[in-house]
């Protein structure tokens, strides 16, 4: 398998790697492949990782988890790409967990955070993109009307992924309407709603192109309890940069995986595929473009790195947001670069679907844009970096 990790790894991300690498081995690419065919969650798959103890990993330790960081994530999620599978159910929990370890009431941290950790419930779906608003979250139309002790939601939501598969889905809701605030941003709340609220939503599956569980989302008068709120009123689109920047991280890290496999794929088709009598692999035109794309994935993963660790050490959240755009946008540029190296380098078979080259292909292509396009990171960088005008 082609490695790629610092070389100053602690002893406990060690034992995160082997733990996970073992899981792995029981599950292999024809597992993936199955669910793609079926287009169905990775139910076993997902029994096992908590059974490892891996929905620990951001839980704090004073509610039962092992308090580890972003770097820990990233190295287990990239695990499971890099060896052919499909990690975007844990990225969800994973970064809402840091979101409720930040923000959430001691309360709400009692009641979700042990059984998240042992995976009695599960917390993977978060309703913020809207079919009229897209990336423009300011733009939003679901409104949280305030009814005494509760909140009375309405509105829809578009792509929101796992809504069936979770028993506690975060909602981004207005409370004070666009036009009501002078600063955009404001007026913007985060809810949770739980296992009763969600028997009331309606919702129905978007078929993609690969194997995710994705969804339209319709709310209709769901009555929320006013602990459900996440910190404080108007607040939350400040709370929802803390979720962002770790789930750029996290997405890097993934297409980073998809890199990796991409990678030893090409290049031990390229040494072992014999035409006109000799390797593939000795010509540059097929050896260059994996060589190259090796390069980009080792810089790339310096920087995710970078990125993480500035973050688990609560480095400043500018300079975080400015990293983690930023290799989200490289890893997911390079891991699309390198389906394409993969499908060129395995010709004709790479559409074939028994090499899995055609199903990661299609996995690969989602991140250049989702969870943000990559347009809009570029457009971040421009404005809020390098003090350009706004270009929209």
């Amino acid at each position: 398998m082609v490695l790629n990790y610092p070389r100053d790894l602690t002893e406990e991300q060690n034992l995160l790697l082997n733990s996970i690498r073992g899981m792995l081995e029981e599950y292999g690419e024809n597992y993936w492949a199955k669910l793609d065919e079926s287009h169905l969650y990775p139910e076993e798959f997902v029994k096992k990782f908590t059974e490892l103890g891996l929905f620990n990993v951001p839980i704090p330790v004073e509610y039962g988890g092992a308090g580890l960081g972003i770097r820990e994530a990233s190295l287990i999620l990239e695990e499971i790409n890099a060896s052919g599978g499909n990690s975007q159910p844990f990225h969800g929990q994973y970064y809402m967990s840091w979101l409720l370890s930040k923000f959430a009431s001691v309360e709400m941290k009692k009641k979700l955070f042990p059984a998240l950790g042992s995976g009695k419930i599960r917390m993977q779906s978060m309703g913020l993109t809207e079919p009229d608003a897209g990336s423009n979250t300011p733009e939003i139309k679901t409104f949280a009307k305030k009814d005494g002790n509760n909140y009375i939601i309405n509105g829809q939501k578009i792509f929101t992924s796992r809504i069936e598969e979770s028993d506690w889905i975060l909602i981004v809701a207005r409370t004070k309407r666009y036009d009501d605030v002078q600063k955009k941003t404001d007026g913007i709340s985060l809810f949770l709603l739980g296992p009763e609220q969600k028997k009331e939503i309606e919702y129905t599956r978007i078929k993609t192109m690969f194997n995710s569980q994705t969804y339209q989302v319709f709310i209709n008068n769901i009555t929320v309890p006013e602990e459900n709120l996440i910190g404080e009123e108007n607040r939350g689109f400040g709370y929802l940069m803390h979720v962002l920047n770790p789930e750029r991280i996290l997405i890097a890290s993934e297409s980073i995986g998809d890199m990796r496999w991409f990678i030893e794929k090409s290049a031990g088709y390229a040494s072992s595929r014999v035409v006109f009598d000799r390797p593939i692999g000795e010509n540059q035109g097929v050896q260059f473009p994996i060589a190259d794309i090796y390069a980009k994935m080792l810089s790339v993963s310096a920087l995710r790195w970078q990125a993480a660790s500035l973050y688990d050490s609560g480095g400043d959240i500018k300079i975080v947001g400015e990293l983690a755009n930023s290799a989200k946008y490289l890893a997911s540029e390079y891991a699309w670069q390198a389906a394409n190296v993969a499908m060129d380098t395995y010709g004709g078979y790479g559409v074939a679907v028994d090499t899995g080259i055609e199903r990661k292909f299609r996995e690969a292509r989602l991140y250049k844009v989702a969870p943000i396009t990559n347009n809009l990171v570029l457009s971040y960088l421009g404005h809020n970096v390098l003090n350009m005008p706004k270009s929209y």
